[in-house]
Formats: C-alpha cells, sequence, structure tokens
C-alpha cells in the first residue's frame, strides 16, 4: 500500500480489517505522518513497513514498531516492496506527481494496480498503459467515478461503448457569483459539500482541476478518444459515472460518496463481497440532478480535453503546473481565479515533445514547476 496514511489509505485498510483475513497488507509505504504509520504498523502488522523519508525514522521511533516489521526507508524502497512476491496488489495512493515512480515500478513488475493516483496516467499514462500490456499488469481505477465506468462498461463489449460520462458535485462554489470568484478564501475553497479529502484534491475539485485530469485519466485508461469523453455536474455525488452505449442505453453507477466502495471493488476484482461501505437508502425521497459545466465558471475543464487530445508532455506538464498553483493558493501567494490561467500560460510555454520517455517526463515535471513557481498574474 503506497501512500498508507493518506485519505485513500486509511479508507483501504477499513476494508483490509473487514476482510475477515481474505485480504493481508504486506507492506505499507508513507512518507512522513510516522506517527500514524506506526498506529497502523502495530494494528496491521505487515511484514515491511517503508518510510521514504528516510530522515524522519528516528531511532525512538524505530523502537516501537512491531517485533517481525522490517523498516526500509528512502524511495527507492518502493520499487524493492512492489516487486516482492508476496505482493499481489499495489494500491498506488500516492497524492500527485510523487506516486508516479512507485505505480510506474508495480506495472513493470506485472503486477495488478489498484490505481488512486490519477497523476501517474495524466503524466504518464501512454508509458504506463503500454508498459502494462508488455507486463501483463492490470490497472483497476479507484477513483470513484472511473471506478464507476469501469463497473457499468462491465454490461457491454468495450467496442460498444459510446460515450463516457464523469459526473462533478461543482464544489463550494457551484453557485457564487462568478465577480466573487476572485476573492474566495481558502477556507471557502476547503469546504466541500459531499466528500471528505485532502487540502489539494479538495481545491481541485473546486477549480474542477480534478475532473479536467479525470477526461486525461480516463482517455488512457479505457483507450478511448477525448471527444466521447464528457462531464456532468451532479451536485448530489451520488451518481458516479454514466457509460452510453451504441444502442442508446446508459447505465449508471450509484453509491453514496464513499471511497471504500470503489477501493473494495478494486482489491477483490472480478469479485463482489459485502463491505462496509454506505448504502443507499431507497426509503428516502431522492432527487438527483444532473447538467452540463458552465465553461466561463470551470475552464480547467477546456484544459483537460486539450491535454487528452494533444498527449505527449502535456499531461505532465499541466499536472505540475497545477500542483503548484494549489500549493501557492493554499498559502495565500495567488488567487483561487489563478489556478488555472497559471496553469494555462505554463502549458503553452513549454516545448512539447510528442514522443516521450520516463525521463523527459520527470525533466518536464521539474521544468513545470520552476516555471509555476515563477509566475505572476
Amino acid at each position: 500500500m503506497l501512500g498508507s496514511t493518506g485519505s485513500i489509505g486509511q479508507n483501504a485498510l477499513e476494508v483490509i480489517a473487514a476482510s475477515e483475513g481474505r485480504l493481508r497488507c504486506v507492506a505499507l509505504s508513507a512518507h512522513r505522518r510516522t506517527e500514524l504509520l506506526l498506529e497502523q504498523a502495530r494494528r496491521f502488522r505487515p511484514p515491511v513497513v517503508v518510510l521514504t523519508d528516510a530522515e524522519k525514522a528516528t531511532s525512538a521511533w524505530r523502537d516501537q514498531l512491531p517485533a517481525g516489521t522490517e523498516l526500509l526507508l528512502g524511495p527507492s524502497a518502493v520499487a524493492q516492496v512492489v516487486r516482492d512476491p508476496q505482493v499481489d496488489v499495489v494500491l498506488a495512493a500516492v497524492v500527485g506527481a510523487a506516486g508516479l515512480l512507485g505505480t510506474w515500478e508495480a506495472v513493470q513488475a506485472g503486477k495488478t494496480v489498484a490505481l488512486a493516483n490519477k497523476e501517474s496516467l495524466v503524466a504518464a499514462g501512454e508509458l504506463i498503459t503500454r508498459a502494462a500490456r508488455q507486463s501483463g499488469a492490470c490497472v483497476l481505477p479507484v477513483d470513484s467515478e472511473h471506478s464507476g465506468l469501469f463497473q457499468a462498461m462491465q454490461a457491454g463489449r468495450r467496442e460498444e461503448v459510446q460515450r463516457l460520462i464523469l459526473t462533478a458535485s461543482g464544489g463550494p462554489f457551484l453557485h457564487t457569483p462568478l465577480e466573487e470568484l476572485p476573492r474566495v478564501s481558502v477556507q471557502q475553497a476547503l469546504q466541500h459539500p459531499t466528500w471528505q479529502m485532502g487540502r489539494k484534491i479538495t481545491v481541485d475539485s473546486a477549480t474542477m482541476m480534478n475532473k479536467a485530469l479525470e477526461v486525461v485519466e480516463a482517455r488512457w485508461l479505457f483507450d478511448l478518444e477525448p471527444e466521447r469523453i464528457e462531464v456532468l455536474i451532479h451536485p448530489q455525488s451520488m451518481i458516479h459515472a454514466l457509460v452510453e452505449f451504441v444502442d442508446g442505453s446508459v447505465l449508471a453507477q450509484v453509491s453514496p460518496p464513499d471511497m471504500k466502495l470503489p477501493i473494495q471493488y478494486a482489491l477483490y476484482y472480478p469479485h463482489r463481497v459485502w463491505g462496509v461501505a454506505a448504502r443507499v437508502d431507497w426509503a428516502r425521497h431522492w432527487h438527483w440532478e444532473l447538467r452540463p459545466p458552465d465553461p466561463r465558471r470551470f475552464p480547467a475543464l477546456e484544459l483537460g480535453h486539450q491535454v487528452a487530445a494533444r498527449g505527449g508532455t502535456a499531461g505532465a506538464v499541466l499536472n505540475a503546473a497545477n500542483e503548484v498553483a494549489v500549493e501557492r493558493f493554499l498559502q495565500g501567494e495567488i488567487r483561487f481565479t489563478d489556478i488555472v490561467p497559471l496553469c494555462r500560460a505554463v502549458l503553452e510555454s513549454h516545448a512539447f515533445e510528442s514522443q516521450i520517455d520516463l525521463q523527459t517526463i520527470l525533466r518536464l515535471d521539474r521544468w513545470a514547476r520552476e516555471e509555476a513557481r515563477r509566475w505572476k498574474a
């Protein structure tokens, strides 16, 4: 489990705890949250714990690890654990581009990869899908929307799919007057109406950059032309995705906003088992709304479709620029409405390359971050 101390990792451990021994945690990996990692190690007693920030592994902390748990340090340890023969499934849940190398190693090793790190496919979708075909790795989506698409697609053959529809809550500013958006605060941006998530993804939801990145992810994950991938606003966050087939039939995947369901689906695939995720209360009166997004309110969506259509190095640059833009907003350096213009400026100024390899992606990731830090409104 790469990123065990994050939101996805914590939900995944709840799924494992409820599995009655059918799922076993071989390795837990985290970067800096040492106290939570220690708590998880004591509870689940994995054979291996990885702390990628080696400076955090004080002697006092090491002494508290349970007997029988080996400690590995540094980013290189991630490659070691994902290639362990004991590992059947790698849950890639590290946030941002930092998760790319772990995903890459797992795919290279031919593992089943439960992918919660959308940035891996955004930055290197062409490379990862090609490597998966060569190694026999199976990449299963954990994002609720992509899991919903994947589940609904089981109703037909790949060639029978007409289009894919991702849903978005619209975030906290769905009804905020456009002229007020430049003045919204960090605290307001972090008040997501339906999901409890980390700070970065919550801001991405407010700008809808998360949905832009998900369009790119879906393009590679499902090998579908970007113009056949659409986004609809659905404030209730109950319908996660819809798949339209060539005969006009539309299938939706519906469940409460609870990440344990898509996590469990990926960990047990192709089987379904009883789980701990929240259920739909069909005794309630429901009103579910679907409508197209306003491009003036959510200009990030246009960037997502452009990047999905262009491929090459565009995804890595957009993702890196956005990570820095969000961090600058959270630190009060730029306005909320500066995030998308910053990303667009960096994307348009980069030397696009259609033929990519991992080193090119990592180089442009670093370049885009430097450019985003220098950008001024």
